[in-house]
């Protein structure tokens, strides 16, 4: 158990007028703590109790886990109490005269932590299953959370014999005859190091779901932005007009795909034009190519060239363009270069929807994510995990030991971090600043 300095309560709800707000307690000997305000019930048991405090009295249900078979491994009480602000900030208040300060953003799930009783990565999962905008970001979320992912116990059972004899190796080898047998090493190793480029894959693909995919649609005007807009938007957003210029400004919205979270940005029409309010929208475009994961060119399938000025405009951005060929019903792709035909206005989206998967999640179904890591976090130490057993396996048969225990040592520290084991303080606070209070 790490010690609780002293005990935290929060709203676990937010403070809007409601049916009913939970309020949670955490600390140890919180029996005693909340004697003036309440008796607790018998454990693991939901009791209606009249809590009296300023002048208030409000019926709550309350729910008492004892540490340390609770959510922090503390001490837990949860106050059911009737949805007004006021009153939840009255009670908050009464709580802190008893000695119980409002605990700090996430400080909660921390305690849950640093006492066993979840691992970092559920904790993550736990925070991004909190802020999902999306079905499939939820799916995401809740696929992470819960047992460590089996390559990653697969890893330390591979990882720990070696340590053992690298370190032996390096301390006694030349008095006791001890060695490394570096071809064993590579064929134990090569199989751990396979799922780890696996997993980055499936980590890459997932972060994009994670975060959502940033599409820019960019065109000349009337090339079919606005309706490709509307029809991956599943709704009117963007005004749809034969006049050029319509849209003035960049329009943005979120939503989910056929099973990609978007984030859809609806450029001005790229041209030279006298009118400054349209010129003000062209001069918008740039920042939002430069942010965005993907740019979808749109040029109509009866154009036999793009336009020059966007050709110009998009040269920077060459590798993240997808040129797709809009009004494809309406006649054969002129010319010979390369694009996605899709005809928006009809609902043919099939070779998008293909091609955005091929592009951003390397061909993978966002099923095939599900469980795969997805935070900035965690991506970034599994490519390093990969790169350190690239090295390992890259070493001369006949390296002195020093080497490949480094690199063993590397890759277990790396482990060690991203499940959390290895707790560097501002890792965890920069964590921890995402949850909301009651958590």
């Amino acid at each position: 158990m790490h010690p609780a300095p002293d005990p935290i309560c929060a709203p676990a709800t937010a403070l809007l007028p409601s049916a009913v707000a939970l309020v949670r307690v955490s600390g140890a000997g919180l029996r005693a703590l909340l004697a003036p305000l309440l008796a607790l019930p018998e454990p693991r048991r939901a009791s209606l109790r009249t809590l009296r405090w300023d002048g208030f009295q409000e019926k709550a249900l309350v729910l008492f886990f004892p540490g340390p078979a609770s959510y922090t491994g503390e001490d837990l009480v949860e106050l059911q109490v009737h949805g007004n602000p006021r009153l939840v900030r009255s009670l908050v208040t009464h709580l802190g005269t008893l000695g119980v300060r409002l605990a700090e953003p996430g400080e909660f799930t921390r305690r849950a932590l640093l006492n066993g009783k979840q691992g970092l990565l559920e904790a993550e999962a736990l925070r991004d299953l909190v802020a999902a905008e999306t079905d499939t970001q939820i799916r995401l979320a809740q696929a992470r959370a819960g047992a460590l992912p089996d390559w990653v116990t697969a890893a330390r059972q591979a990882l720990t014999p070696w340590m053992a004899r690298a370190e032996a190796a390096v301390d006694y080898g030349e008095d006791e005859g001890i060695s490394m047998n570096m071809g064993h090493l590579f064929e134990t190793l090569a199989p751990i190091r396979a799922r780890f480029h696996v997993e980055q894959a499936r980590a890459r693909a997932a972060r994009h779901l994670q975060h959502g995919l940033r599409l820019a649609l960019v065109g000349r005007p009337n090339a079919g932005k606005s309706t490709l807009f509307n029809a991956l938007a599943g709704e009117d957003r963007a005004i749809v007009t034969d006049i050029p210029g319509t849209t003035r400004d960049v329009l943005e919205v979120r939503c989910e795909w056929r099973g990609l979270p978007l984030r859809l940005f609806d450029t001005a029409g790229l041209r030279e034009t006298a009118d400054p309010v349209e010129r003000l929208g062209v001069a918008r475009v740039r920042p939002v190519l430069e942010g965005a994961d993907l740019v979808l060119h749109l040029w109509p399938t009866q154009d036999p060239e793009p336009d020059p000025v966007l050709q110009e405009a998009l040269a920077p951005f060459a590798g993240k363009v997808l040129e797709v060929r809009t009004f494809a019903d309406q006649a054969q792709a002129a010319g010979t270069t390369p694009g996605v035909a899709i005809a928006a206005h009809q609902g043919d989206l099939d070779a998008l929807e293909t091609a955005l998967k091929d592009r951003v999640l390397g061909g993978l179904a966002p099923d095939a994510c599900l469980g795969a890591l997805a935070t900035d976090r965690q991506v970034e130490l599994l490519e390093d995990l990969a790169r350190q057993l690239d090295l390992l396996l890259a070493l001369p048969p006949a390296c002195p030991p020093e080497l490949p225990a480094s690199l063993l040592q590397g890759a277990w520290g790396l482990l060690a971090r991203l499940t959390g084991e290895d707790r560097a303080e501002s890792a965890l606070d920069q964590l921890f600043s995402g949850f909301c209070l009651g958590k």
